[in-house]
């Protein structure tokens, strides 16, 4: 949707510092925030699209005063309560207290959460469908202002690029951040020129590719 979260081509953040040996975790309650994270989603809480439209949710001013791992538990709580996981009570306390009325599934097997934290998940579908478009073809993103959750960031709507490279077969995060329907989408590689996202005072010979689903895209 469009959002603050949405930061792409947006200006005077000043430069990204570089934390020198920086750790993976700075806190301890990080790494517990990312075991948590990664035992909801084989367990069928949520997917990894939900976890960011609700991400989409925090308010601008919170959203920059807030840590990565603190995005991360907000939009678990969120999807706690909206999916009567847990009660309000509950996240606040620190402790179940119902015996009904809630979707808690079953604990994730410990060989299952070992499995999840040492492989990357498999998005890709293995299914045939006839591509929209192939490698040479020029297209023009779509100008689209969704109230929903999309992929397309604002800076490359309604740009004209080129089809480098067909990824294959994904879900569409657009209605899968929505409890579905599930729509199997090629997704392409699509190289769009500074010049075209940012106008004449781009460098001319840089470039910006994206990996785009086939209903972003139109012929031009």
């Amino acid at each position: 949707m469009n959002g603050f979260h949405d930061m792409g081509g947006m200006d005077n953040f000043g430069s990204v510092v570089d934390e020198a040996n920086e750790p993976v975790f700075h806190e301890d309650w990080e790494r517990s925030m990312f075991a948590l994270f990664i035992a909801l989603i084989p367990a069928g809480y949520c997917n990894m699209d939900e976890i960011r439209r609700i991400v989409e949710l925090i308010p601008p001013a919170t959203y920059l005063d807030t840590r990565y791992y603190e995005k991360w538990l907000y939009a678990i709580e969120m999807i706690a309560l909206e999916k009567d996981i847990l009660t309000l009570d509950e996240i606040e306390n620190g402790q179940s207290s119902r015996t009904e009325g809630s979707n808690i599934r079953p604990a994730v097997p410990a060989e299952l959460f070992e499995l999840a934290a040492k492989q990357r998940s498999k998005s890709k579908i293995d299914l045939e469908s006839k591509p929209g478009f192939k490698p040479g073809d020029i297209i023009v993103s779509r100008n689209m202002h969704p109230s929903h959750h999309t992929r397309i960031p604002r800076y490359a709507r309604n740009k004209r690029g080129v089809v480098v490279e067909d990824n294959g077969i994904f879900l569409l995060p657009d209605t899968r951040a929505h409890d579905g329907p599930d729509i199997p989408e090629h997704v392409y590689t699509v190289r769009f020129t500074a010049q075209e996202l940012w106008g004449v005072d781009a460098p001319i010979k840089d470039s910006v590719c994206l990996d785009l689903f086939e209903s972003y895209l139109q012929t031009k």
